[in-house]
């Protein structure tokens, strides 16, 4: 289509169509086709419009906000949004300083969010690359995922529905499904459960998983303007405002997975800190690889008034885990997969609700 003059300090906009959106655009709703402006902002949080210019066997499809995984193939053009992630066995990225129409960048998650790589895990090779078309506009305005943000909540109030915790000793820890098993058994008694992720890089399917599984509200950074939270100093303030949102659906528990690691590039910190998430997190499961991870977890848990009250991971795959966690540390050790009713039946206790609990 011919450009458009704009009221705005835009250039000129343009309908594109999208082959692919990224999950991580979800909040601003978009639809298939979206004005773009080549006058770039490159600023975390702005969409931006790609075109991939390669493909990929590893990390080469693309989250859509359906939850469905698209193959990204040469040619489509694509939705994101500026990011950065810092995963230990993923890529490790950023959003560039600056940015202009034609300029390559590459796609660092699932989820679509989009910057320059700076170091990429053992094995995986370069990302998809994506080349610039322009950033996403509304009513002459580039448009950002803190446009959408939910309102930043102060501390929580000490009366609310118990919090659960879980936690991790680094990615592919296990957290996201001893959450589903938990919210599954748990929900088969009865239990109402909302759910949460606070920190990562923007994706949705592991919140989705959680709703699958049984709960009955769900949030995300994401719902808080930020593609990941990498460079988010005060996270507290992010976690504060997803529970704040998750009790208007008068859950008896709150379930909510850290992403990552509790030390890594995520900024986790700032919520375990917080005195108000500390009086109302009454159970935490901490999810770990082996034996060291486990022992360096919990003692940096223990420093900040969160020891767990139950280990899971592939840590607990068969008894030599399991067996140490409960000697040296005296606490329970279940695994997921293996014990969920078990798992799930220590949070219950933990947190004062009665079940019958059954698989």
């Amino acid at each position: 289509m011919s450009p458009q003059s704009e009221s705005s300090d835009l250039k000129f906009t343009r309908k594109v169509r999208l082959d692919r959106i990224g999950s991580a655009t979800s909040p601003a709703k978009l639809g298939n086709i979206v004005e773009v402006s080549e006058d770039c902002v490159a600023e975390e949080g702005t969409l931006v419009v790609c075109r991939a210019m390669g493909e990929r066997k590893v990390y080469g499809e693309l989250e859509l906000p359906t939850g469905r995984m698209a193959k990204v193939v040469t040619g489509n053009i694509l939705v994101g949004v500026l990011g950065a992630r810092q995963a230990l066995h993923g890529y490790m990225g950023g959003v560039p300083k600056t940015m202009k129409s034609g300029d390559m960048l590459s796609m660092l998650n699932i989820g679509g969010v989009i910057g320059e790589v700076y170091s990429a895990g053992k094995g995986l090779g370069d990302p998809v690359p994506l080349k610039v078309i322009g950033v996403v506009v509304r009513n002459g305005k580039p448009v950002n995922l803190s446009d959408y943000a939910l309102p930043k909540s102060g501390p929580l109030s000490p009366s609310g529905p118990p919090l659960l915790m879980i936690m991790g000793t680094c990615m592919n820890s296990g957290k996201t499904f001893a959450a589903t098993e938990i919210i599954r058994v748990l929900s088969h008694s009865g239990v109402r459960i909302a759910a949460g992720k606070l920190s990562g890089v923007g994706a949705i399917k592991d919140v989705l998983a959680m709703g699958d599984n049984g709960a009955v509200a769900l949030g995300s950074f994401l719902d808080c303007g930020h593609p990941s939270t990498v460079n988010v100093s005060d996270l507290a303030t992010v976690a504060r405002t997803v529970v704040s949102q998750l009790e208007k659906s008068s859950p008896d528990l709150i379930v909510l997975e850290l992403g990552d690691g509790i030390i890594g590039g995520y900024n986790v910190g700032s919520i375990l800190r917080d005195t108000s998430i500390l009086a109302r997190t009454k159970a935490r499961v901490l999810c770990a690889n082996d034996l060291v991870g486990t022992w360096g977890g919990i003692n940096f848990l223990r420093d900040l008034q969160h020891v767990p009250q139950v280990v899971s991971g592939p840590v607990t795959d068969n008894m030599v885990g399991t067996s140490y966690i409960q000697r040296e540390f005296s606490l329970a050790a279940f695994n997921a997969r293996n014990e969920p009713i078990k798992l799930a039946q220590v949070i219950a206790d933990s947190v004062g609700l009665k079940i019958e609990a059954r698989d």
